[in-house]
């Protein structure tokens, strides 16, 4: 069982901590506020239900009388005020069970619920205590616990760099351990603030490593840094970098907007795509570096994409894609042929150009920046995975975007423009990077059929299962 206390000065710090509470709760959480009239349980419930609509003049009146009001938020949200009840078994006609299976549900006056709120429910007391209020939070709910804790820990990042009283909402979350909330502060300054903390290793998998070290994932923000500031450095659009806490995986980063490379159907801007590939092009006719300084004295060497590395990541094809489609795994001669027309691939990369990739250079990762110039409209974001390896890895990221249909008829003109590009730049073989193309588009698809089955089964992420036809 895990307590935390907040001493609360005033309205505004209520609020404030409400919507922390909304980066914390997940479906399926209930929340049961206690107090006398007037404690400051409403206005909680209030702060938390807006901060997951993302509207902070949402009306959200008391349901004293309607006893249920319910939100179509971020996470569904049912709000309860259960002092006009006047029997527990009325909730089962309130419908607390499916709110429950849904969403959040916030109950005021829990006591009137009975034992049927469950054990698990997060007990909240809140008391007046001054001209403010004392507000008590008991979970036996250990990841609501380490939750709150990192909401709480960026709270007081954010406190002690100058940004009291800021407002935070949620912005995203990907299928790792990295989240992104959207920072505005009092004066109504934006920013996004990258909550990253370092990644667990997990068990070993093969030869001792992990999974993160045999595909090379960055480990901490330092990478994220450190190609962050090269990319800046040669005049591209990465955000600038304002606060940076290394030790806890927190970074006050520049908020390059919300406008991508897609229509408002999620289709590609054929327009955008074509400027984002002959940015990629531009970007390819540097050296790539082999290490980038981070801070004064310690620098980020860039790994490569070894065959270790290339085979590892096609395998997830054979561990989890073959498995779900026709229901058994494969058989040994199966791994073995499949393992070998890799190595014989990989062979063939060997005297490919190698760059500098980001690795998911594509959709969710780029946005549109119509107020600046050239290339500089690009902005590009989530690249701290960055290796060197083919350079033709980051164009098919974005000719075959994994995320959105890419017609035929554009995905070659991308193609072209980027070849045209970069003979425009100075030497370069057209056949070498078809065939490394080729081979890396093949690489790329074999994980990704993998990679979406095994976010469903092994991780509770379906959603990724709607590009598996693409």
């Amino acid at each position: 069982m895990r307590q935390f206390t907040f001493v609360l000065a005033d309205d505004e710090a209520t609020a404030c901590l409400g919507a922390d509470l909304a980066l914390v709760v997940k479906a399926g959480d209930c929340l049961a506020l206690s107090g006398d009239l007037g404690a400051g349980k409403t206005a909680l419930s209030r702060a938390l239900i807006r901060a997951l609509a993302n509207d902070a003049e949402l009306e959200v009146p008391s349901p004293t009388f309607t006893l249920v009001q319910t939100y179509d938020a971020r996470i569904p949200v049912s709000h309860f005020d259960l002092y006009r009840l006047a029997d527990e078994s009325e909730l089962g006609e309130l419908g607390l069970d499916e709110a429950l299976e849904r969403g959040i549900v916030l109950v005021e006056w829990p006591d009137k619920a009975g034992n049927a709120l469950g054990a698990n429910a997060i007990r909240i007391e809140i008391t007046h205590e001054g001209t403010g209020r004392r507000l008590t939070l008991t979970t036996s709910d250990t990841r609501f616990a380490e939750r709150l804790d990192r909401v709480m820990a960026i709270r007081a990042f954010l406190d002690s760099r100058g940004y009291r009283g800021a407002r935070r909402r949620f912005l995203t979350g990907d299928s790792s351990f990295r989240a992104y909330e959207r920072i505005r502060t009092r004066e109504g300054r934006d920013y996004v603030l990258m909550d990253s903390p370092a990644r667990s290793n997990g068990p070993p998998i093969r030869d001792g490593k992990p999974y993160s070290q045999l595909v090379h994932l960055a480990e901490t923000v330092k990478p994220f840094i450190a190609v962050d500031r090269y990319l800046r450095d040669i005049g591209l659009s990465a955000p600038e970098i304002y606060e940076a806490d290394t030790q806890q995986g927190i970074l006050l980063i520049e908020d390059l907007g919300s406008e991508g490379v897609l229509d408002a159907q999620g289709r590609p801007i054929a327009e955008r795509y074509e400027e984002a590939v002959r940015c990629l092009a531009d970007f390819h006719k540097r050296q790539p570096p082999e290490k980038l300084a981070i801070e004064k004295d310690d620098y980020h060497v860039l790994p490569h994409f070894e065959r270790e590395t290339l085979k590892f990541e096609c395998e997830v094809l054979l561990d989890w894609h073959l498995p779900w489609k026709r229901g058994e795994p494969a058989s040994e001669s199966e791994r073995a042929e499949y393992l070998a027309i890799w190595d014989h691939l990989i062979d063939e990369l060997c005297t490919v150009e190698k760059q500098l990739v980001m690795r998911d250079y594509h959709s969710p990762n780029l946005l549109w920046l119509a107020n600046r110039q050239n290339f500089d409209r690009i902005g590009m974001i989530d690249f701290q995975d960055a290796i060197i390896g083919p350079s033709s890895y980051d164009v098919v990221s974005i000719a075959q975007d994994a995320r959105v249909t890419v017609p035929r008829p554009l995905m070659e003109r991308l193609i072209s423009i980027y070849m045209d590009a970069r003979e425009a730049n100075g030497a370069f073989d057209r056949v070498t990077f078809q065939k490394s193309f080729a081979i890396m588009s093949a690489q790329r698809a074999c994980r990704l059929n993998g990679l979406w089955v095994r976010l469903k089964n092994r991780d509770n992420l379906p959603g990724y299962m709607q590009h598996m036809d693409r």
